[in-house]
């Protein structure tokens, strides 16, 4: 093999190593086998299946609404650290900079302990709260980076321009620097909705009872009914939502270039 092909096999041999259990994933979705072991034909049956589920609608619902108002409040933390840090350059910025940046090299079962420990030693019950106030917790960071990268290009002499014409400094930043930033701001927002939306493992420690969120439910049911087919048929689904907002949040980042 030629030294320049190697770089490209190795490449698509990475693709298909992370890949190919999820095409596998999506194609068994549509088997009619139970186990998935060999191809029986096509069929929508375990998406039929998959309707009649109203403990997952339920889920998925909780899912939903963490993910909705964790993105909200990561958008709107986000977006205040992101220019606190671009702004301002102190000793205490460099600390601020410390504790937004720890998440996301923090492992999560860590987070989770240790978010537990929080919730538990203020004496706040687990429940919908608890989830939402944990997701915002890891979403801010992802939040703070992609708006913080926009600031970091951003010229400052258009807001300058809109002071000396006669702007306040409220009509400057919400006629002028909010929607210019607004395709950053929402492509962390779709990037927190997204985490969120697949989250389990903080989620498994700060949930209640009647809190399961759709990745706690999935699990629950690998482990107990090892109901297969309906677990390929709601993860096809839920990788059709992921990519979705994966690929509006990439496009939203390219139009801020």
């Amino acid at each position: 093999m030629k030294s320049s092909r190697l770089p490209q096999f190795t490449t698509w041999l990475v693709l298909a190593f992370f890949y190919l259990p999820i095409a596998v994933l999506i194609l068994n979705s549509f088997n009619a086998s139970r186990f998935g072991t060999t191809w029986q034909g096509f069929t929508l049956k375990w998406y039929g299946r998959l309707l009649e589920r109203e403990d997952l609608w339920s889920a998925l619902g909780n899912s939903l609404q963490v993910a909705a108002i964790a993105s909200i409040g990561a958008m709107i933390l986000g977006t205040c650290a992101a220019f606190a840090l671009n702004r301002y350059q102190s000793r205490l910025q460099t600390a601020h900079h410390l504790l937004v940046t720890m998440p996301l090299v923090l492992p999560e079962i860590l987070m989770g302990m240790s978010l537990l420990l929080l919730f538990v030693a203020i004496d706040q019950p687990l429940s919908l709260i608890t989830v939402t106030l944990a997701h915002i917790t890891f979403c801010v960071s992802y939040v703070t980076l992609v708006v913080l990268a926009r600031l970091q290009d951003f010229d400052f002499q258009i807001v300058d321009a809109a002071r000396d014409l006669g702007a306040t400094r409220f009509q400057a930043f919400w006629k002028v620097l909010l929607p210019l930033l607004a395709p950053g701001i929402l492509a962390g927002g779709l990037l927190a909705f997204t985490l969120s939306i697949d989250d389990f493992v903080v989620t498994f420690f700060v949930k209640g009872p009647g809190a399961d969120t759709l990745p706690v439910v999935i699990y629950s049911m690998i482990k107990k009914s090892r109901e297969f087919p309906v677990i390929n048929a709601l993860s096809t689904l839920l990788l059709l939502v992921t990519f979705a907002a994966v690929w509006g949040s990439q496009r939203l980042t390219a139009k801020n270039h």
